[in-house]
């Protein structure tokens, strides 16, 4: 029986591992293109179960023995226990028929006595012969646990440092790990709160270069949102179920929310300030780029990309015009495979993972998507009223540097009845712009003059957002009420 001392924090590839060793399995084929991880993942288990680790190579050999055959031959000659690490074997076992029947004589003599056979490799190549007896493992990013382990040996920072460091890091490989402090420590030689912005933007470039994820930074606050109270207020309740969600049931945590309405409304900077009020980073799923071809088949790369993100948690997951990308309008082809997948996995995913989903198009989005247990809330984001126009005005006005107590914001309110938040915006921007370009201060007349003249999203498509109103009527709440139970 094979057991972890208590007081040593097991990682999680550890464990895996360690589990297979536990059901007394002698072959175990581990993918990875991080053969020193696996080496150090083999070690960490070594030193749980009391069994020292041997290393074969094609250049460097094992304790005597160079061939593939002759390293098979040591481990059944072993007269103790061990776990004998195999680095890129599965060229052997491809090339010779008496390298495969020796594995299996291996697997047959080995069983139950303390043995383990590894076989890393950056490819997958099993034997068919060998399928039954050899358990696959592909090693997940490193978690926070192997993160910390690994940081002890590149810097002198404090444990609680070393924590945070190891959460902005997750979902890195440990060789991108290394860049990244190496990095950072460019920026200060010690690693602090100072070094965070070089940590995240090296693993910003990390990230993106995935080409359908994209790490989004920003500092939005709840505050900067105008209007949408019903919204802020659910998401104030729920950010303390998501903090507690390691002791809280699956079925308790926040999944999610889906914000649909009419563009220029606020869906995006709601999204972004859900981030940072959560205190996680933002990432958003590109559906462009998972449908180009770029990437391989878009149902792999979709696939790919929430496997990947789930190894990022935790985050929130941004996915811009879903519609776009997720429905069920060829349910035989690959959007409906698509759209499969994602139902089942808003269902399984990880707790640690907060989903915010935009939609301009609703129409399109089909019922499934829609139900609850998908999304936690479905938030309609309609045309702000006037006092939420105030707060927009305040806010636009404010981030440009211009005392808002000076104007008589209900006056200019006339002036915008059914104006989006980005029609607002603009108004401010184009104000502020007259006032630079005159070299003097921007007046209440200058936004009034601005504002007269522009033709709203409401007039020029005011059949649409009937349309878009009448579907979300009883499937939505709006995001500007209080929040009441459909």
């Amino acid at each position: 029986m094979i057991s972890v001392p208590t007081q040593v924090q097991e990682s999680r590839a550890a464990r895996a591992v360690r589990e297979v060793f536990a059901s007394g399995r002698p072959l175990t084929y581990i993918r990875s293109a991080e053969e020193q991880r696996v080496s150090r993942v083999l070690r960490e288990v070594s030193e749980n179960i009391g069994a020292p680790v041997f290393t074969w190579s094609q250049t460097e050999g094992m304790e005597g023995a160079w061939s593939a055959r002759e390293a098979l031959d040591f481990i059944l000659s072993h007269s103790g226990a061990g776990i004998f690490h195999l680095k890129d074997f599965h060229e052997a076992m491809r090339e010779s028929a008496e390298v495969r029947r020796r594995l299996r004589d291996v697997y047959e003599q080995a069983a139950d006595k303390r043995k383990y056979v590894v076989v890393s490799s950056p490819v997958r190549f099993i034997p068919e012969e060998l399928e039954r007896s050899m358990i696959f493992l592909e090693l997940r990013p490193p978690d926070v646990v192997e993160l910390v382990a690994f940081l002890r040996e590149e810097t002198s920072a404090t444990e609680e440092t070393l924590n945070a460091v190891a959460r902005a890091l997750q979902g890195l490989t440990l060789d991108e790990a290394r860049y990244a402090i190496r990095r950072a420590l460019a920026v200060s030689p010690d690693i602090g709160p100072e070094s965070f912005p070089a940590l995240l933007e090296e693993k910003r470039l990390l990230v993106n270069r995935s080409g359908v994820i994209e790490y989004i930074p920003t500092e939005t606050e709840l505050g900067e949102v105008g209007g949408l109270e019903g919204l802020k207020t659910w998401l104030l309740e729920r950010r303390k179920l998501f903090q507690m969600r390691d002791s809280l049931s699956e079925e308790i945590v926040p999944k999610g929310i889906l914000i649909m309405g009419i563009p220029g409304c606020g869906k995006s900077l709601t999204v972004k300030a859900t981030a940072s009020y959560f205190g996680l980073p933002l990432y958003r799923v590109d559906m462009v780029e998972i449908f180009s071809g770029r990437h391989g088949k878009p149902e792999g790369a979709f696939v790919a990309a929430c496997r990947m993100m789930e190894d990022m948690a935790p985050a929130v997951l941004w996915f811009d015009e879903i519609e776009m990308g997720i429905n069920s309008a060829e349910s035989g082809g690959e959007q409906g495979r698509i759209f499969a997948f994602f139902l089942t996995w808003m269902q399984e995913k990880t707790k640690g993972l907060f989903v915010a989903a935009t939609a301009n198009r609703i129409d399109l989005l089909p019922a499934e998507m829609i139900r609850k247990g998908r999304f936690d809330e479905v938030f309609f984001v309609d045309i702000p009223l006037e006092d939420e126009q105030t707060d927009i005005l305040k806010i636009h006005l404010k981030r440009r540097g211009v005392d808002a107590s000076t104007f008589d914001l209900s006056q200019i309110t006339k002036f915008t009845v059914g104006w989006t938040g980005a029609e607002i915006e603009q108004c401010v921007v184009s104000a502020v712009t007259k006032a630079k370009l005159a070299d003097r201060a921007v007046t209440q007349e200058d936004l009034i003059l601005i504002a007269a003249k522009m033709v709203p999203l409401s007039r020029t498509m005011k059949e649409q957002i009937n349309q878009i109103r009448g579907w979300a009527f009883e499937r939505a709440v709006k995001a500007s009420a209080p929040q009441a139970r459909r």
